[in-house]
């Protein structure tokens, strides 16, 4: 989400159990392009971004009701601004989960 010369904001948005919050980062405002990658393991889930698909940075981590069942998922863009842009999305892949757990820690 565009904010100003300086920045803009990348958000989520997660609705669980009847109820909806918003995490937001901010990043500087010439970053054009990011990838995203959304990770599971059983319930609990990892969102990350990065600005050059190599390295990601964690953007949050959550814990689905019944998140390891079906869920739904999608992507936006806008701006909070009287502007328009276009927003272009590609390259979605499907792959193994990239959520590696913790040294010591036990996969779930």
């Amino acid at each position: 989400m565009r904010e100003n010369e300086d920045f803009q904001h990348l958000g989520s948005v997660v609705t669980n159990h009847g109820y909806s919050d918003w995490a937001t980062t901010e990043i500087p405002a010439n970053v054009k392009s990011m990838w995203y990658r959304l990770s599971r393991r059983q319930d609990d889930y990892c969102l990350e971004c990065s600005e050059d698909g190599v390295v990601y940075k964690q953007m949050r981590v959550c814990h689905m009701f019944r998140g390891n069942e079906n869920i739904r998922f999608g992507i936006y863009a806008c701006s909070p601004e009287e502007s328009s842009f276009t927003a272009v999305f590609t390259n979605m892949e499907i792959t193994e989960c990239m959520w590696k757990a913790h040294d010591g820690q036990q996969p779930d």
